[in-house]
């Protein structure tokens, strides 16, 4: 959108949203794609005229398995470049067989598994002068950060928060899923930070 000014034209990024129809939708979808896939073998050939506009969108997202209350999968993708429901499809079946941390779900089990949807925005740069700063600037419950040095590279979704509230354990945890020292981000500005926002869906919800 673009507001014109005196001076200049501003542009006003459209922030992107969910209702809760279209969030049951996009939780649904993550199932009966995993369903189906466990059946034929073959991804669900998506019916998209009954879909809403959302989700025709090119969105990236994660879909996280959970059982009992523990991660049993998660997969997806940080950058956008397809269609919201086709992602979902993908990245549900990939964190139903896919994951390298897991055995693949059986068919039985996946009455046992509860679907979480995370739809990102899209990541931007996070700079910082140093460590002090980094907490700083760090918006706890709100971001999911990326970070980077050479070819490591490891990202925590906004909800991690919920398991690690501290800023501090949150950035050391992220530099050891990252295959890096737990203190690395202390050291100076030696790894590059990106931020993102996430709209969660969860079944039941």
């Amino acid at each position: 959108m673009l507001v014109e000014t005196k001076k200049e034209l501003l542009v006003i990024p459209q922030l992107f949203s969910l209702n809760n129809k279209e969030k049951e939708i996009c939780v649904s979808l993550a199932r009966e794609s995993i369903s189906a896939y466990l059946q034929t073998g073959t991804y669900l050939e998506a019916c998209t005229e009954n879909y809403p506009k959302k989700l025709l969108e090119k969105k990236a997202c994660f879909v996280t398995l959970m059982k009992n209350g523990q991660l049993r999968g998660c997969i997806g993708r940080l950058q956008a470049f397809q269609p919201l429901y086709l992602d979902i499809i993908q990245n549900a079946v990939a964190a139903a067989i896919e994951d390298p941390r897991f055995s693949p779900v059986g068919e039985a089990e996946l009455p046992l598994i509860k679907i979480e949807v995370s739809v990102l925005t899209n990541p931007i740069p996070l700079p910082y002068k140093n460590a002090q700063d980094l907490i700083k600037k760090i918006r706890p419950k709100k971001d999911g950060l990326i970070i980077k040095k050479g070819s490591y590279q490891a990202t925590f979704l906004p909800s991690v928060w919920e398991e690690l509230p501290k800023k501090e354990d949150f950035l050391s945890q992220l530099c050891l899923k990252a295959g890096l020292s737990e203190n690395e981000w202390t050291l100076g500005c030696s790894i590059k930070v990106e931020r993102y926002e996430a709209i969660k869906a969860v079944e039941g919800k």
